[in-house]
């Protein structure tokens, strides 16, 4: 399992400058390394997935939810300028979802997590974040899951940052 014990301050300072230049990069606006999409998250129990990528590595969010309309909802994702580290970040911008989730996945293909949060409010209109207990999520090789019967249906921001599997010369 990945813990946070062996994340070094560059990955750190890493997933800080990428968290606080996705929040500022315009929806669609893109580089070769990072892209943030729009997407909504339909509500009525119906299992769905929205996937994006950069070079050959992917996130997909997969999650059913319940309660009131569609909400937009963004994700980022990036990779280090040594292409050895990738992330995903998955949050509703408004920072707190009204639906219920009765389910969540992402899953990073090509990677390993090193890092993962779950939050079932973020900071937004003067309010502070609010993180998912340990116990609501789980951290997997590649896929950060809610853990059933622990989950609070409660989920606003998902980020997970993986270490590429490149092979050194």
């Amino acid at each position: 399992m990945a813990t946070q014990n062996n994340f070094c301050a560059f990955h750190v300072a890493f997933l800080l400058v990428f968290a606080l230049t996705a929040a500022f990069i315009p929806a669609g606006a893109s580089s070769p390394s990072t892209k943030t999409v729009e997407f909504n998250v339909k509500p009525g129990g119906v299992v769905h997935t929205f996937s994006e990528g950069v070079a050959e590595y992917e996130c997909s969010f997969t999650y059913a939810s319940q309660g009131g309309t569609n909400e937009q909802w963004l994700m980022s994702v990036g990779l280090s300028d040594d292409n050895t580290l990738f992330s995903c970040s998955v949050w509703r911008p408004q920072g707190k979802s009204y639906l219920f989730f009765t389910q969540f996945k992402a899953e990073l293909k090509g990677t390993k997590i090193e890092y993962a949060s779950a939050f079932s409010q973020t900071a937004a209109g003067g309010q502070g974040d609010v993180p998912l207990k340990p116990e609501e999520f789980t951290i997997g090789e590649s896929t950060v899951t809610h853990t059933e019967g622990k989950f609070s249906a409660q989920l606003s921001k998902l980020t997970a940052v993986g270490r590429t599997q490149h092979d050194e010369l």
